[in-house]
């Protein structure tokens, strides 16, 4: 009976998150067809669907609440979420759509002629935040309030976003050149590892509990044992290998989509 329950709390579709990305796509298509390159049309598009369909599948679908049962499960929705969807959707927004919105007045004029959020700084912001995330004593108070949870990892996506734009910005003027890209590239893998470096070392140490179960469990208004939650998937999930796996597989997921955006960085300048 208890798993029947906490199996229900899978069932939950964010209906307000799937009107908003429906809306963006309605908008992209229109703004898609007056500034686009006729010979990169078709991918950009793509890059940019499969980002906003990737977007809500991990922040909005019934995975969202599986990603809460195992610390893999939840880095990889991370990984998605910050490495994987930010690119793609900046390599999906055509580059005179993106110059037309920087050359908006509100915009110049909050920003002086400079970027918002200069990537370098929004990268040590990333990188400082998401170390935070991870923290047992962080990840406790986050899941006793998920308005909190979600506020901070909008933060998170924004951030994200900025600190992509030098490899893979819709202008291929603002791109770093490829050895600054290089450099880039290492700075953003050293500030991503403490993080992934918590789940290896705790997992050696004496492993993590995992605190965003109790999101599963708290609309239940029933006292549901840890175990019942960590019973719902098998061996080796839930074990200090689990653990470790989850922070190597973080590591990989940044390191394979750094070097993918560089390559593409690089070729289409």
């Amino acid at each position: 009976m208890v798993d029947a329950l906490l199996l229900e709390q899978f069932l939950v579709w964010n209906i307000p998150l799937l009107a908003g990305c429906l809306l963006a796509g309605i908008l992209y298509v229109y703004l898609f067809g007056r500034f686009k390159r006729i010979d990169r049309g078709r991918r950009k598009s793509l890059f940019f669907f499969i980002a906003l369909i990737s977007l809500y599948a991990v922040t909005g679908s019934p995975l969202e609440a599986v990603s809460h049962l195992a610390f893999s499960l939840h880095m990889l929705q991370m990984s998605l979420l910050y490495f994987i969807i930010p690119p793609l959707l900046l390599l999906g927004i055509p580059d005179r759509l993106y110059r037309r919105i920087r050359e908006l007045r509100i915009l110049q004029a909050i920003s002086n002629g400079k970027r918002f959020y200069p990537s370098k700084i929004s990268l040590l912001m990333f990188g400082a935040l998401f170390l935070l995330y991870h923290l047992p004593f962080v990840l406790d108070l986050l899941a006793q309030y998920p308005l909190i949870q979600n506020v901070y990892s909008a933060i998170l996506f924004l951030l994200a976003v900025s600190m992509w734009m030098p490899i893979i910005s819709p202008d291929p003027n603002e791109r770093l050149s490829r050895k600054e890209m290089k450099r880039y590239a290492w700075l953003s893998g050293a500030i991503i590892m403490p993080a992934c470096l918590v789940f290896i070392s705790n997992a050696f140490i004496g492993g993590m509990a995992n605190s965003f179960g109790s999101q599963l469990t708290g609309p239940l208004c029933i006292p549901v044992q840890r175990e019942a939650v960590n019973g719902l998937l098998p061996y080796p999930f839930h074990t200090e290998y689990e653990q470790a796996f989850a922070g190597v597989l973080m590591l990989g997921m940044h390191k394979a989509s750094i070097l993918i955006s560089c390559h593409i960085g690089n070729k289409d300048r």
